[in-house]
């Protein structure tokens, strides 16, 4: 069977899924103090969504989103750190299964993963993804750079740790744990 990548279910998910990864981005960010870096809760939602439906959803979102966050706020997009969001959002996503939240459980074993898998992803977004294409796109000062991924990273690495957990917890208790249901005569 040929099964699309790109499912109903999916195409909805990047849709909704961008939209409030921009009103997110746009209307709840607090700035850092450190130029064009700010505490963005987006990552929590784009780290929910990725968990939920998967990498093709986390990519885009983190991709569209973000391009559209720029566009609207800068007027022009800032493409070293949309291809690092959609990094975010595709590495989150590639371990959903990990965390498998549709089934109702996510105990502090899968918080561990889940915690373990966002971290190690931010870091390379934003740590080094974001830097050496800043300073390959735009030839952007090195120092000014990884002080904005590092801040940027920590700040989306702690959103996600504490809010996004959050959410992930909330919405898996939403859910039909398996083998809860049982049939009566």
């Amino acid at each position: 069977m040929n099964k699309s990548i790109f499912s109903t279910r999916t195409i909805v998910a990047i849709g909704i899924g961008t939209a409030l990864f921009v009103i997110l981005g746009r209307f709840a960010a607090i700035p850092t103090g450190i130029p064009n870096t700010s505490f963005q809760t987006n990552y929590a939602f784009l780290a929910l969504i990725a968990s939920i439906f998967g990498p093709i959803a986390g990519l885009f979102i983190g991709l569209i989103g973000h391009t559209l966050q720029d566009v609207i706020s800068y007027g022009t997009p800032w493409w070293s750190w949309i291809i690092s969001s959609a990094v975010v959002g595709l590495g989150i996503g590639a371990f959903h299964s990990k965390f498998n939240v549709q089934n109702g459980e996510f105990g502090v074993k899968k918080i561990v993963i889940f915690n373990v898998v966002q971290a190690g992803v931010q870091a390379i977004a934003w740590f080094l993804i974001a830097p050496l294409l800043d300073i390959l796109i735009y030839a952007e000062p090195a120092n000014k750079v990884f002080t904005q991924g590092i801040v940027a990273g920590l700040l989306n690495i702690a959103t996600v740790g504490v809010l996004g957990t959050f959410l992930l917890l909330a919405y898996a208790k939403t859910r039909t744990k398996k083998g809860s249901l049982s049939y009566e005569d």
